[in-house]
């Protein structure tokens, strides 16, 4: 297949076109300073129609996963760099594929399982989910978050593209061994004694392994009955706390410090980012891709983590 995976150059998009790759695929990434890699690489602005569009006439597969980090503060030039860096991306690769002679069969947009309501007392699932926003204990950083998926997924969704199937993958956290990805800094945490319970310990959080994420990816490609909004997270999301104590468990770490909110809020402050990304409670579950007949080869932590860390080992 040829697969052009816009926005591909952070650790998601590696993880994938490095699997690609790996399967014989003829795989192209776009970024806005992309390096050279064993894949091929094109430069675009994430906005304009640009050469790389015709690179979309053709494709089999497009997976958009343009989008600025939002491991940051929200103030309110970085608010507005999150917004328009997804609705702007998605919407001009949507008129690539609808300007397109010969469309790809399928569109793999990103989107994320932040979009649920934070909730502790039952899954949010892609059938009868509860998107978030209204919240009573809900600070207002975490409302902009909602707003922001709900804008990316609306742009998706306004695309004309007839002859393309479209599918918003709602991801959790993609767990890989990767350097400076989710799995590589809540470890650099736990080597450090700082992996502890964060606030209360009671939010979930939702996760998948960077396996199973490649391999739910490629089902979507291959069942063209899935489309729409779609959960990539392991079934079974755990309590912070629980999650914390397995990984230090599988690193070999004897102790994690706990830390308060009010220690969180300083700490976020200090690294420049926001404490939604530990204190919100993400308990999202797939329901569409386990209902299709997707399996798992890695829906508990105990198991995953234990595989990370021996990857992690392995590679550093």
């Amino acid at each position: 297949m040829k697969i052009l995976i816009p926005g591909g150059t952070g650790q998601v998009g590696t993880v994938l076109a490095r699997a690609f790759h790996a399967d014989g695929h003829e795989v192209i990434v776009l970024g806005r300073s992309p390096e050279r890699r064993e894949w091929r690489t094109e430069k675009w602005d994430g906005k304009t129609i640009g050469d790389w569009a015709g690179e979309i006439d053709g494709a089999d597969v497009v997976v958009n996963l343009a989008g600025r980090n939002v491991n940051c503060r929200y103030n309110e030039e970085n608010r507005r760099q999150m917004m328009e860096s997804r609705v702007d991306s998605t919407r001009v690769v949507g008129d690539a594929i609808a300007a397109s002679t010969n469309p790809p069969r399928v569109w793999l947009q990103a989107s994320t399982a932040t979009i649920y309501a934070h909730r502790f007392d039952a899954p949010n699932d892609d059938v009868d989910g509860i998107i978030g926003g209204s919240e009573r204990d809900a600070p207002d950083t975490w409302r902009f978050s909602i707003e922001v998926a709900m804008a990316w997924e609306r742009a998706a969704n306004e695309a004309v593209t007839p002859k393309t199937r479209k599918v918003l993958m709602r991801s959790a956290m993609t767990m890989s061994p990767d350097r400076g990805g989710i799995f590589d800094v809540m470890l650099g945490l736990v080597r450090k004694g700082l992996g502890g319970t964060a606030g209360s310990g009671r939010q979930y959080i939702s996760w998948i392994h960077d396996q199973d994420f490649i391999r739910a990816v490629y089902w979507l490609v291959e069942h063209e009955e899935l489309s729409g909004p779609i959960n990539l997270a392991s079934p079974l999301p755990l309590p912070n706390r629980d999650f914390m104590r397995i990984f230090r468990d599988a690193w070999g770490a004897p102790f994690g410090m706990p830390a308060m909110e009010w220690q969180l809020a300083i700490g976020a402050f200090l690294m420049r980012t926001e404490t939604e990304l530990i204190l919100k409670s993400r308990r999202v579950v797939p329901k569409i891709l386990t209902d299709s007949g997707f399996e798992f080869e890695f829906p508990h932590w105990e198991q995953a983590v234990r595989d990370l860390v021996r990857r992690w080992r392995a590679e550093n």
